[in-house]
């Protein structure tokens, strides 16, 4: 069997195009690049915005392609639930924006299966931390705070 010829990119969610990078590496592959180019819109059009990692394999003996979407970055999961493009330049003192912990376990859940972390709670914590650089509050309270509660226990049947 040949092994399939693998092109690994970043698009943005539901935007993918016939440009580059994607539309120069399918073409020498005999693809129909539309198709692949649809499929990809299709796959990603729930993180519209936001930079997907996608990997699509195309069999040079068969011209059968598969699309193999990633998740996009804890940041940028983070700055969709708080409705904004972009986190604070001056991180610690300036807070653009406000998750509640849902926000939280919803991201965390995304990113579980992907992370190296063995419990919600953990990944919930890199979540609340991540939120720091971007200068996004939990609940109204800075990162620090929310994560003094979460070693409390304070929250713990969120992450049920």
């Amino acid at each position: 069997m040949v092994e399939p010829q693998i092109i690994s990119t970043l698009v943005t969610g539901g935007q993918a195009s016939s440009g580059p990078p994607l539309g120069p590496a399918l073409g020498p592959m005999g693809v129909n690049i539309m198709e692949v180019i649809n499929a990809i819109n299709e796959k990603t059009k729930d993180f519209e915005g936001m930079k997907v990692p996608v990997t699509v394999s195309v069999f040079p003996d068969t011209k059968k392609w598969e699309i193999e979407v990633g998740i996009p970055s804890a940041s940028g999961l983070i700055l969709k639930e708080a409705g904004i493009q972009k986190g604070s330049g001056t991180s610690g003192t300036d807070w653009v924006g406000e998750i509640t912990m849902d926000s939280v376990v919803k991201v965390a859940k995304t990113k579980l299966e992907t992370s190296y972390a063995t419990s919600l709670k953990s990944v919930a914590k890199t979540i609340v931390g991540t939120c720091l650089p971007l200068g996004i509050k939990v609940e109204g309270k800075t990162p620090k705070e929310i994560t003094l509660e979460i070693n409390e226990g304070k929250w713990d049947e969120k992450f049920q």
